[in-house]
């Protein structure tokens, strides 16, 4: 196992972990000011994907079609909060899951109406596509470093909006008491209407950036939800420094365990069983993760207790 093989396999898991953090990040702003369960999340991810796939086919320009993923995951998830989601407030945890769970099937079927059932396909763009060569000689995908140039730079954007702004500093607010922010004149709704929005956009660039890397398919959301909610986890619901720090630790923990575990059991057994056995295991790591974190810490690594 080269060194130039393992630092390529950790870019590919820092690739991973802030595409997760994109996610992870509207998820933890949503529960922390709302205090809502929202597993349509995913399905804001879809449709940033399929949104931004349409475009470039139409148009025959990626960057159109990033720009229309940002705009229609935003609209779709300002609809659904004025129509749905503010009904769901005042109401126990259970129904907020049983009302989002039904909002995936409605974005499923919505997405497979519109779409149909077959994947579509998002090209690299010309400008992006071939592998740059680092220091050292690593030859590594340009386009996977482009996605972590814009992850680090949404997640610095997102800091100084939550940090140094008007907005940020009602969302601050609103997440520590929603109820004196509104004695004091703040409008509660307008807020969680523009919170869940940016949550919104923030999941269907995500899907957009990863669209060009994989199928864009119906359903493709959900197992990504289920990611995002482990980091939030990890990191501490309603913190945006422990969604990224998590989603980093996350992302490096799969890819390095997908890639270091079938090589250590495959020092003592047959290379099949090594790559099962140890894709197996991989697949538990962040699991573990979690599960450790949580014993030392049960409010994650940056949340309240």
């Amino acid at each position: 196992m080269s060194a130039m093989l393992l630092i390529e396999q950790a870019l590919n898991g820092l690739q991973y972990g802030v595409m997760l953090f994109l996610m992870a990040a509207g998820l933890t702003l949503v529960f922390g000011v709302m205090g809502l369960i929202n597993l349509a999340h995913g399905s804001l991810y879809m449709v940033g994907a399929f949104a931004c796939a349409g475009v470039a086919a139409v148009t025959g320009n990626f960057w159109l079609g990033l720009a229309a993923s940002l705009a229609a995951a935003a609209a779709a998830g300002a609809i659904v909060e004025l129509t749905v989601i503010r009904r769901l407030y005042a109401r126990d945890h259970l129904d907020q899951v049983l009302a989002t769970f039904a909002l995936i099937l409605v974005f499923s079927e919505g997405t497979r109406w519109l779409f149909g059932s077959f994947p579509l396909y998002l090209d690299i763009p010309a400008a992006l596509a071939g592998p740059i060569t680092l220091p050292g000689g690593i030859e590594y995908p340009l386009y996977r470093l482009v996605l972590i140039g814009i992850g680090l730079a949404v997640a610095a954007g997102l800091f100084w909006l939550i940090g140094a702004t008007r907005l940020g500093v009602r969302i601050r607010a609103g997440e520590a008491d929603r109820e004196m922010i509104a004695a004091l004149g703040v409008d509660i709704s307008r807020l969680y209407t523009i919170v869940f929005a940016l949550g919104a956009a923030l999941a269907g660039l995500a899907g957009a950036l990863v669209g060009a890397l994989q199928s864009v398919q119906v359903g493709m959301g959900e197992p990504v939800l289920i990611l995002a909610f482990v980091v939030i986890v990890i990191g501490g619901i309603g913190s945006i420094k422990g969604a990224l720090v998590g989603a980093i630790l996350v992302g490096l923990t799969d890819t390095l365990g997908r890639f270091l575990l079938p090589v250590a059991f495959g020092t003592f057994l047959p290379p099949s069983e090594a790559t099962s056995i140890g894709a197996a295991l991989a697949s538990m790591l962040i699991y573990i993760l979690m599960a450790g974190v949580l014993v030392i810490r049960p409010g994650g690594l940056f949340g309240r207790a």
